[in-house]
């Protein structure tokens, strides 16, 4: 029990004592902290006592498109650590190949009565994917907030890591480490945020030849794949639109005979858990996960209350992280 209290304590951010008063039912705590501490409880796999089993809690839908990229667990914890202390039980929903998809979770959770959803790398990202369940979610009022960049037209506020900085970073970097043949390793052609870097490079280094740019899906393989066609093109600099794209570079390089970084320089995307220890470390463009999981549930809360949001979409700025993975470009 005294360690039930603990970590319960910790997870919502107050003392042993307030957790005990709540679940002892006893005066002196606010109805918010009431509802996290019960949430708490949910979350981690405790049983409620028995007086406090009739209050169901409110439950919010995290839809997220995998677990294999760090990236989401990430987002998944901070998140989901915001909404508990808020008495809010994030609902867990990973689309698997051949499984439940986005639509069938919404589909779920609606039939749960949830109060919000949070999605973040889902089809609102992709102009060409179907979008109908959103359409259902705002049909009903549903308070939706998206993580990363959704076609423009589903009129849900959305929170961002800002593409065009981020490129403009890992590009002007590997510029100045003398790379001339720089190429893109980009998600499909229907996916904002790689539009947006594309863009976003154009823009800083001018045209960009369409043989540097490769397109691929979000796996250590598909960046395996693309970068090897770029290699084949003379690429030396590789600026990647996730941490796995870049880890499939550094493969593609190896399996080459190329040495990285001497000969090949590799930038990732999003500083997931563990780019310091890959070999070499990963310089990579961080994403500030923290501030923009808060935001989330900041702005995904201000509607469960009844207040309104603007469907506009908050840029937050990335820092590029210097590693092991990009050196000085190869003498011709």
């Amino acid at each position: 029990m005294t360690r039930r209290l603990a970590v319960v304590a910790k997870k919502v951010g107050v003392s042993e004592a307030t957790v005990s008063r709540v679940l002892n039912g006893k005066p002196g705590v606010s109805e918010s902290t009431r509802q996290a501490v019960l949430s708490a409880l949910d979350v981690l796999g405790y049983e409620r006592p028995t007086q406090l089993r009739g209050e169901r809690a409110r439950l919010v839908g995290l839809v997220l498109p995998e677990l294999q990229n760090p990236i989401f667990p990430a987002f998944a914890e901070v998140i989901g650590g915001a909404l508990a202390q808020l008495g809010l039980t994030p609902v867990l929903c990973t689309q698997t190949r051949g499984g439940v998809s986005e639509a069938d979770y919404v589909t779920l959770l609606l039939q749960q009565q949830v109060s919000g959803v949070v999605f973040a790398g889902g089809l609102y990202a992709q102009a060409d994917a179907p979008h109908d369940h959103y359409r259902q979610l705002a049909e009903r009022n549903i308070p939706v907030v998206l993580v990363n960049a959704a076609i423009e037209h589903l009129g849900f506020p959305g929170v961002s890591c800002d593409d065009a900085v981020a490129v403009e970073q890992a590009w002007r970097h590997l510029a100045s480490l003398g790379h001339e043949r720089i190429g893109l390793v980009l998600g499909p052609a229907d996916h904002v945020p790689s539009a947006r870097k594309l863009a976003a490079v154009r823009a800083v280094a001018g045209e960009v030849p369409d043989e540097h740019v490769a397109r691929a899906m979000f796996s250590i393989e598909g960046g395996h794949a693309a970068a090897s066609r770029l290699i084949d093109r003379g690429v030396t600099g590789f600026i990647c639109a996730s941490d796995p794209l870049a880890l499939g570079a550094v493969r593609a390089a190896r399996r080459r005979g190329l040495d990285v970084p001497a000969q090949i320089s590799v930038v990732g995307y999003d500083d997931s858990a563990l780019m310091n220890c890959t070999d070499p470390p990963l310089t990579t463009v961080r994403q500030p996960i923290e501030a923009m999981g808060r935001a989330v549930v900041e702005l995904l809360n201000a509607q469960i209350n009844g207040g309104q949001v603007a469907a506009e979409e908050l840029l937050f700025e990335p820092e590029l992280v210097v590693r092991g993975s990009t050196a000085q470009a190869p003498r011709a």
